[in-house]
């Protein structure tokens, strides 16, 4: 004969309580994938910021004005 177990209110509580914790955990735990670089995005990045070392870039301001706008 089946019989259905009997709902534990506190049970219940204590397991949504410990979800709740991992939940949280996993949250805090998880990482960004756009915030890791490709390879091809690194090399991109490391190539812009040479060129703005070296003076090799125009502001934003500075092309507005060339471009008229």
């Amino acid at each position: 004969m089946f019989m259905p177990e009997t709902i534990n209110m506190d049970k219940m509580y204590k397991e949504l309580v410990a979800l709740r914790r991992e939940v949280q955990f996993i949250k805090t735990h998880m990482f960004d994938p756009d915030t890791i670089m490709t390879t091809e995005e690194e090399e991109r990045y490391e190539r812009a910021m040479q060129e703005l070392s070296e003076g090799k870039t125009t502001t934003l301001e500075d092309l507005k004005e060339e471009l008229g706008l």
